[in-house]
């Protein structure tokens, strides 16, 4: 075996392969930034995880049950609660807010809430804030929740996830890791923007002076030269100067267009809304669509209030029969005259009651309209031979 040389062996730096930049402290405080960027800081990804928040959470919550005929809605004291009071100093618009908060930003694809039982019934709900979480990994498969040193098991609270990790299936993984360079670059574009913006270095007139005349050697003799002979009393005043010593010419200042931070910050937008999976508009790079907003409906907040879904009726309910489901039809986008046309054929058909119709466009119910009617011609197929209008002097006829 060699003998190691105990002397640590210095390596300098290849100058042909060191690279350096010279700026003043000025340019380098405005056009750099430095320091972690987090997720909240950002208002593209703040933009987007509202609107998320804002809609999951504007959903009312049903108690569904399982019925031979089909599923109906159940209206009892859990169903009010899991509605409209979820926690004693919170309702379902802040409380599902949290949650979903939580999944998408600090929680890394993680969210606690420990219910509280009283005599055997549910009473509270709380969303633990993701600081005070840590979770105890016995194995791939197992762990337990620690929350602020007490240890419960998974049973025993509420665990929202998604994107689940690759090793332990139980826990969710955020978009910190992929988003981190995207927020950093909207971050580094909103630092050189306001920079640029105020940076003193942008004159639309350079005016050439004789540098021989004894007014120019000093600030204060520069001064007096732009008083005598470039500044006037009012507006589109002439101005009046020496041919010998001055030239003045017109220059355009470079923008932001000729820095192409507008397509920079374009591009970091759209990667943003393709990563939380939210229309473009939202972020700001787009404009809206109505197929796409019913197709971020479909496939984003849907699946997210499976998450919820799920969860609630896996801990919460003992019924086997019995389920979460947020109304999700609610957040479509269709507007009066499609509602109104759709109800219109389901009611004559007999598919649904008038006031059902009603209750769709906003209008309180009204009585004679709860009942299944059908138009005389919709029958079906083997009696149409038996309508009266063929009937009438058939024979006679015949």
């Amino acid at each position: 075996m060699a003998k190691r040389n105990g002397k640590i062996k210095q390596v300098r730096a290849d100058p042909k392969t060191t690279m350096s930049w010279l700026c003043s402290t000025d340019a380098y405080e405005s056009l750099c930034c430095s320091g972690y960027t987090k997720l909240s800081d950002n208002p593209e990804i703040m933009s987007a995880v509202n609107k998320i928040c804002d809609l999951i959470s504007s959903m009312t919550i049903h108690q569904m049950e399982n019925t031979e005929k089909g599923d109906i809605r159940i209206k009892d004291g859990l169903s009010r609660m899991m509605d409209i009071e979820p926690n004693s100093r919170m309702t379902r618009k802040t409380f599902i807010s949290a949650i979903v908060r939580n999944m998408l930003l600090r929680g890394d694809g993680n969210s606690i809430v420990l219910p509280e039982t009283q005599d055997g019934y549910l009473n509270n709900m709380k969303p633990i804030p993701p600081g005070q979480v840590t979770f105890v990994q016995y194995s791939a498969y197992d762990y337990k929740v620690s929350i602020n040193g007490t240890i419960y098991s998974p049973d025993d609270v509420l665990h929202f996830v998604i994107n689940p990790d690759e090793d332990y299936p139980w826990k969710g993984t955020g978009y910190r890791t992929t988003l981190k360079e995207v927020a950093g670059n909207l971050k580094q574009a909103a630092a050189t923007k306001k920079g640029f913006m105020e940076s003193k270095w942008k004159p639309s007139v350079i005016v050439k002076v004789d540098g021989l005349t004894e007014e120019f050697a000093s600030p204060e003799g520069r001064e007096k030269l732009l008083e005598s002979y470039i500044e006037t009393g009012r507006v589109g005043d002439p101005w009046l100067i020496p041919a010998e010593q001055f030239d003045i010419k017109e220059i355009k200042p470079l923008s932001l267009q000729d820095l192409a931070i507008s397509d920079a910050v374009t591009i970091d937008k759209k990667t943003v809304a393709a990563i939380l999976d939210v229309p473009p508009f939202i972020v700001g790079a787009g404009e809206y669509k109505e197929a796409e907003w019913n197709n971020f409906i479909n496939t984003r907040i849907r699946p997210l209030c499976n998450v919820l879904e799920l969860e609630f009726t896996k801990k919460l309910l003992i019924s086997p029969n019995r389920y979460f489901r947020f109304n999700v039809r609610s957040l479509y986008n269709y507007d009066m005259k499609t509602l109104s046309e759709v109800g219109a054929n389901l009611y004559t058909r007999g598919i649904v009651e008038g006031n059902e119709v009603r209750d769709w466009i906003g209008m309180s119910p009204k009585d004679g309209l709860d009942k299944l009617v059908i138009l005389e011609n919709y029958i079906p197929a083997g009696m149409i031979g038996d309508q009266k209008k063929l009937n009438q002097g058939g024979g006679e006829n015949g």
